[in-house]
Order: structure tokens, then sequence, then C-alpha cells
């Protein structure tokens, strides 16, 4: 593995650009490396391992059992790279994938404040998932952050929220990071689920998939340890932070009763769903996903898109874990080289079949997971109007129902016309599932009915400086000079 550390380093033509070093990424440049293919990868991170193994050669947090076995694991997946010729690009971030004029790709990076269009004939976008947006009131105090913030400050510079501690929301990672954050030493004041006790009842169907999965132990073991040790409340149906200046409690309902639960730090969680705002402005198809409750791309069962060339792999296609995402990488590569001819059709099916025998036991059981976490509805499209949806623009719930419902706006784009949500530096990113659901709920139509943000690049601030220097295109001196 070779780390470039400037702009200037990066060749000019790569056969293959992965974008994302966690563990999709990380497996799909070791394995097309192996193949002989000339491999860059791109990752905004400074160290690689995404956000599952974030940090996993530089984290200060030395005692293995605080963030448990698994989190070592990725430790593999980056020593399989070592050995290899990929060119590996910390920090560096990918704000465009476009077609260019020969039938591969131009992609735009930024790495130290310096931009760069770069040749690639392949893309594996291996972007990852990000966590839902969790609208509730109060949610922009100081003192709020997502779980997922509060476990990137552990992992890479071993930090834990000071002061009481409150965590809510729902699915298996708010038992993982309870557990880490409460062995770190967080003083964890209580536990809010806010998951429906109906959906048991749905998920029951997919349970004897789950009772064989890989993931029945490792939930049971996580469970036991944090409900053994942690104050939690089921059954919770609202929230709201309070406070002036800073958050200094959580308003819980449970069972139609509300009481304010005193803390100086509220980590909000429900699970997380595909990135797909590179996808999405490369113009990659996608559709919604019922059971997920998110919007997807649409790939075929080697990972590829609706545009030849370039992949999507790992959770950035589908929420799946982290072993999962590995293996999908994994088939992704193997693909691009049956593209180059590396590979025959019967060789990669061939070097495939194990790959996708481990996949098949990765996943199961994950459809029980998905059945039984779905958030509720109240935290998908918040009921309060004062809730801000749009953090960047500061577009509230109430303001997007009255313009879905007083002015007949259909669909997020129109409505970004409106209320400018979704043009942030976010891009839409933290906006756009709770902006969907509210104009759906307003018109009383489906998600898939009303659709998603047209995203156009770039997908990531970079400065009007970096654009400047660019170099012009061919066509663009043509269009000056006419």
């Amino acid at each position: 593995m070779i780390t470039l550390t400037a702009i200037d380093q990066i060749a000019e033509h790569y056969d293959i650009a992965v974008v994302g070093a966690g563990p999709t990424g990380l497996a799909a440049a070791a394995r097309a490396a192996e193949l002989g293919l000339s491999v860059l990868l791109a990752d905004e991170n400074p160290s690689p391992g995404g956000q599952i193994y974030r940090a996993i050669t530089t984290t200060p947090v030395t005692q293995r059992g605080v963030l448990g076995e698994d989190y070592w694991k990725g430790g593999a997946l980056v020593d399989r790279l070592w050995p290899t010729n990929t060119a590996y690009a910390p920090g560096c971030t990918v704000w465009s994938v476009a077609p260019d004029e020969v039938g591969g790709f131009e992609l735009g990076l930024s790495l130290g404040g310096q931009a760069r269009l770069v040749a690639t004939d392949q893309v594996i976008l291996a972007t990852g998932a990000q966590e839902r947006p969790f609208p509730i009131p109060g949610w922009t105090l100081p003192g709020v952050m997502t779980a997922g913030a509060a476990q990137i400050a552990l992992k890479a510079s071993g930090l834990v929220p000071s002061g009481r501690t409150v965590i809510a929301g729902c699915g298996p990672l708010l038992y993982l990071l309870a557990g880490q954050l409460a062995a770190a030493g967080a003083n964890i004041v209580a536990v809010l689920d806010t998951m429906p006790r109906r959906n048991w009842l749905s998920a029951l169907a997919a349970l004897p998939d789950f009772l064989r999965s890989p993931y029945l132990a490792k939930g049971l073991k996580l469970m036991a340890a944090a409900r053994g040790k942690l104050p939690f409340r089921t059954g919770v149906t609202a929230l709201a932070a309070e406070g002036s200046g800073k958050v200094t409690g959580v308003s819980v309902t449970r069972g139609g009763r509300t009481k304010t639960i005193a803390c100086d730090a509220l980590l909000l969680h429900q699970g997380v769903i595909p990135g797909i705002n590179l996808s999405n402005a490369a113009g990659c198809a996608q559709h919604f996903d019922h059971v997920q409750l998110c919007w997807t791309p649409t790939v075929d069962d080697w990972f590829a898109s609706s545009i030849p060339g370039i992949a999507i792999a790992g959770d950035g296609a589908g929420i799946g874990g982290a072993e999962s995402a590995a293996l999908r990488g994994e088939l992704a590569s193997l693909d691009a080289a049956r593209r180059f001819g590396r590979l025959t059709p019967v060789q990669r099916d061939e070097m495939a079949g194990p790959t996708r025998i481990a996949l098949a036991r990765s996943l199961r059981g994950r459809r029980f997971l998905d059945l039984l976490y779905r958030p509720a509805g109240a935290f998908l499209a918040p009921p309060a109007d004062e809730t801000i949806v749009c953090r960047c623009e500061e577009v509230t719930a109430g303001q997007i129902r009255d313009t879905a419902s007083r002015l007949g706006v259909t669909g997020p784009n129109q409505m970004k016309a409106f209320l400018r949500c979704g043009m942030g530096p976010c891009q839409g990113r933290l906006c756009g599932p709770t902006v969907v659901e509210l104009i759906a709920q307003a018109h009383g139509l489906s998600p898939t009915e009303v659709g998603y943000y047209r995203l156009r690049p770039p997908v990531k601030p970079i400065t009007l400086a970096e654009l400047a220097a660019l170099p012009p295109t061919e066509a663009a001196v043509k269009a000056v000079v006419r």
C-alpha cells in the first residue's frame, strides 16, 4: 500500500477507483490489486476503517474489551492491503463522479485544500452507511448529538461525553454503543428505547432465520451486558430535548405519561441507512426499500449499478453489517476484474463461490432485525411543527407540512425551490429522508411516489478557489471561444 498525502502524488489514471476505506473499500481494493489492477483508494477519513472499524490503526483505546472483539477484526482488512500496490489517499474527499470523453469516469478529488480531476475506467462506491435522521424538538441544542458521533469520539480520541448521559432510540447499535460507552467510563443515567412493541408481530415471521443466524449469539450477549448494567426504559413514544443554550434534560413520554430526565448529553440513534449522495449525484438508479425504510441504490448480484462501470457495494447499497460489507466489496472487485478481462466469467464465478456462501450466512437473520427495529412513524415524520428538519437551512416540520398541503408541493425537489431545504452544506444528507416522509404524510402517498432529491456535484463542500484552479476542459474552452 502506497500512502498518498498530497494531491500531486495521485496519478492521472487508475484502472479502478474505490471510494471509501471502510470494510467494503478495504476488501474491494485489496482484491482488485491482488488481481493486478491499478487501484486508487480514496477516503475522507485520516485513517482506514470507516465507521465500524474507525481508527483501527490509530485508536488510543487499548483495552480490547471496551470496543469489543468484533472491532479488532478490522485490523486484518488493513493488513491484507499493506503488501499490495494500492494507492491509498487518506483525507481525500471525492466530490464528483462523472463520465469522461473516452468511456471511463472522471473523479473530482479534494486533498489538502487542493482539487484535482482523475481518470478511472471503473468505480466502486463503498460509501457505507449514515445514521438515520432522528429529528425531535431541541435536537439542535449543544449537548445533543448522534450516537455515531459519540462513537467516533471514543474510537478516534478515547473520549466519552462528560456528565449525565442519556442514550435514546432503537436498533442493535444502540446496545453496542451503550455497552462501549459504559465500559469506557461514561455516566449513563438512562437508555430510552423507542422501538414500537407492535414491531414484534411483523418480525415474528422472520424469527426462524434469525435463530440460525450469527446475530443471535452476538445480540443476546450485547443485550444481556447492557440491560444488566444500565437503566433501560422501553415503550418510549415521544422525546424532546430541553434546555436554553445547551441541553439540560430530555422530556420522555411512556405509557401516556411525560417526565423529564436531567442530563448533560443526549445521544440519539434510530438505525442506519445507506449513504447515497454520491451514487445519486452520479445518476445511479435508486429505489425505496420498504423493509429498511430507506432509499437504496439499485444493483445486481455483482453490485453493478444502472451505470455500466460503477458498482456500489457494502452498506451503501443496503444495510447488511460489517461482515457482509467486506464480502460484497470482494464480489464487486471480482466482477470488475472480469470486465477488464483479467478473469473469465467462469473463473469469476468459481472464485466468488465461497464468498457467496459466507455472504448468505452473514445476512441470515437480517430481515428480522430490519423489521423489529423499524422506527416509529412519529420519529420518521416529527409531529411537532417547531421541530427543525433541515439543520443547514433551519427549516421546520411545520413549514414543510404547510408548504406541501397549502401550496400543493408534491416532491422534495420542488420543496427545495420554496424552502431551500436540502440546499445547505450537507446537500440533503440529513434532511432528505424526513422531508420525503413529511410530504408523503401530507398527501397520503408512499415515499416511492414522492421520490427523492436529485443531487448534483459537488456532493461535499469544496472551496471556490479549488474549483477555479481546476484545469478547464476542452469543451469549456470551446464554449468560451465560440
